[in-house]
């Protein structure tokens, strides 16, 4: 069969009008990809609360994966897909940074919050003032004090620098019941299992089976800071728009509800 120039215009016409279809699909699937956010264990509540109103409001779906900050920062080290990182603490931001993982002007501190401890149910021993020398193994008894773990999770982190700077460190150690994150930690607490635990104050305020018995002083630990930035390995549109919107006046509504402390400059509604 021979083609004129005339036929072969209509068969290229055919195959364009064919494959348009195919190509507005695929730019609808880009417009609409979904958001892949790693963050700290403690962000669950608040975040989902912030996803669902962004999701409800543009279409895009956010997909959070919640653990603890180091092991976070270990899978994104292995290449593990994520488009946002937000950290529970400076430190593993600066892990994933020190590995050129994250883009450098994307950083920004987001959230602060404070560091507390809970009792169980059971709990009848009044609320404990955490003051130099106190005496928590004595309270703890022959139970268990749940905390993240010590030497990696930021939390337990910062719950052994509180300890130890209130002089009880060494003798509470033994004792010390060291969860994968700080979520872990408060289910052990909530479940009984055990009678004390160090976790966020905003952890406290999502389980209502739980109850703070104590604050830690400020003094005791470092600042709580949670930085947030885009991987640079991220070819998601839609991260930065998402970004934004962690710094937005209706995300700090939720994040304030939740217990935390907005340290983010408001940006848009």
């Amino acid at each position: 069969m021979t083609f004129n120039r005339r036929s072969f215009g209509r068969l290229a016409f055919s195959i364009a009008l064919a494959l348009a279809p195919l190509s507005a699909h695929a730019e609808d699937a880009v417009a609409k990809q979904p958001v892949v956010v790693f963050a700290a264990a403690s962000l669950k509540n608040a975040l989902d609360a912030v996803a669902k109103d962004w999701t409800k409001e543009t279409g895009i779906e956010v997909k959070a994966s919640y653990a603890a900050s180091s092991a976070l920062a270990k899978q994104l080290e292995q290449a593990a897909p994520a488009d946002i990182f937000i950290s529970a603490d400076v430190p593993w931001m600066d892990y994933v940074a020190d590995k050129k993982l994250i883009v450098p002007e994307s950083r920004m501190d987001l959230l602060g919050n404070s560091l507390v401890l809970v009792a169980g149910p059971g709990w009848t021993k009044g609320d404990v003032e955490l003051k130099q020398g106190v005496d928590l193994a004595g309270l703890l008894g022959d139970g268990r004090l749940a905390m993240g773990e010590p030497s990696s999770v930021p939390a337990g982190k910062y719950g052994k620098a509180a300890l130890t700077k209130l002089g009880v460190w060494d003798a509470v150690s033994p004792k010390v019941a060291g969860a994968e994150n700080v979520r872990a930690a408060l289910a052990l607490v909530s479940r009984g299992e055990a009678p004390l635990g160090i976790v966020y104050k905003t952890d406290a305020a999502a389980d209502p089976s739980v109850k703070i018995v104590g604050t830690f002083p400020e003094d005791s630990h470092a600042p709580i800071i949670y930085p947030e930035a885009k991987m640079l390995s991220s070819k998601n549109p839609n991260a930065d728009a998402f970004l934004k919107r962690l710094s937005s006046a209706s995300a700090k509504t939720a994040f304030e509800a939740a217990g935390f402390t907005v340290v983010a400059p408001a940006v848009g509604n």
